[in-house]
């Protein structure tokens, strides 16, 4: 599209409160959303595989099936794995935890007595006492009331989750049939434009959805390598949690670099260096993450300005939480669409016209052989 045909101020105004309503509707069914999501992000990462069995003489049906089933005996094979283990080993994984938050309370003791030492008025301050006492107060009621409610969140999200192949399945089968039914159901007037609308929301969620999946692979690598080379144990580990928790806006990196300094500080206590290391390789990761990544593989899909990126982010937070974080921007990116091409139609003075013209012939056509007085 243009910049001539760029949305006007009215028009943004309704985006955004449309994406805001949504926002707040989705909050309320969000069991369903999230699969959804997952389901879509599976859907476009299957529908190559899917389009070449179906070319090699497989029925769309049969393909469908095929792909969204295995991956669900995948999903469900990797659940019931796992659920014995996180069974078994939840108390040792609590205590690894209690040991991980005592390592980066030591870290963060030193980081401020060094900090103390360069600053005169820092010197006087008991901050450190301060905040060894804050991290423990948390770290022994996040362990006593929280964990144990983390743990049964994700047991009941898991259920829900594995509804994503389930729709996958539908996706790849009838999308095509999805696609020509909205077709037929508008005016003649209005096809091209419809069309465009299905090919612009498509185009737009296949981009984001598959951007999001290659810059969390990339970061992946880019992690998993950076914390082999500096000799942080379970690298692999922590570069694909930290690559995975990137999806979470600003929160997601924060968490990642935690959870990579208390690792750190608990296996190499004392090594201020190596933290120094590791955070930068966390900044360097966010640096080509904002500049490099996300405009060239994720970017050019939205067509977003970073200003009005940055807002909605607040806004999305301020209305469904970390949740809000996640899904503020491809609603926002779809609505941006949606709200495009219906400018376009509503102020096209040619379209609407042509439509007026064909109810008129189709009035006349239906009532030529009646006798109306």
């Amino acid at each position: 599209m243009s910049d001539s045909d760029s949305p006007s101020a009215i028009t943004w105004c309704a985006i955004i409160a449309a994406t805001c309503l949504l926002l707040f509707l989705f909050q309320q069914i969000l069991w369903l959303v999230v699969p959804f999501l997952l389901a879509l992000a599976l859907y476009y990462l299957l529908a190559p595989l899917n389009k070449k069995l179906v070319l090699s003489g497989l029925s769309p049906d049969f393909s469908a099936a095929l792909l969204s089933g295995a991956f669900l005996l995948l999903s469900g094979a990797a659940l019931l794995f796992i659920y014995p283990i996180a069974i078994a080993h939840a108390s040792e994984w609590q205590i690894a935890l209690l040991r991980y938050l005592e390592g980066g309370t030591r870290a963060i003791e030193g980081m401020i007595a060094m900090m103390q030492d360069k600053f005169v008025f820092l010197r006087d301050s008991d901050i450190s006492n301060d905040a060894r006492q804050n991290l423990m107060n948390f770290a022994e009621q996040f362990s006593d009331k929280h964990l144990g409610k983390v743990i049964l969140t994700i047991a009941a999200w898991l259920p829900s989750i594995l509804l994503a192949p389930i729709i996958t399945y539908f996706l790849l089968k009838d999308g095509a049939q999805l696609r020509r039914f909205i077709g037929c159901t508008v005016p003649n007037a209005f096809f091209e434009k419809t069309l465009y609308l299905i090919y612009a929301l498509d185009r737009t969620a296949r981009l984001y959805f598959l951007g999001l999946i290659k810059v969390a692979a990339i970061d992946a690598a880019f992690l998993t390598i950076g914390l082999w080379l500096l000799g942080v144990p379970s690298a692999l580990i922590l570069g694909i949690i930290s690559a995975l928790l990137g999806w979470i806006p600003y929160i997601g990196p924060l968490m990642g670099l935690t959870l990579s300094i208390m690792v750190t500080a608990t296996d190499f206590p004392g090594d201020m260096v190596l933290l120094y290391w590791v955070m930068g390789l966390f900044g360097v990761l966010r640096i080509l993450d904002d500049f490099v990544f996300l405009p060239y593989i994720v970017g050019k899909s939205m067509h977003l300005h970073p200003l009005l990126t940055l807002l909605m982010f607040f806004v999305g937070e301020a209305i469904a939480g970390v949740a809000g974080l996640m899904l503020v921007i491809p609603i926002l990116a779809m609505v941006m669409v949606l709200g495009e091409t219906l400018e376009i139609i509503l102020l096209d003075t040619r379209l609407r016209a042509r439509h007026t013209y064909a109810r008129n012939l189709h009035k006349r056509a239906v009532t030529r052989d009646l006798n109306i007085s």
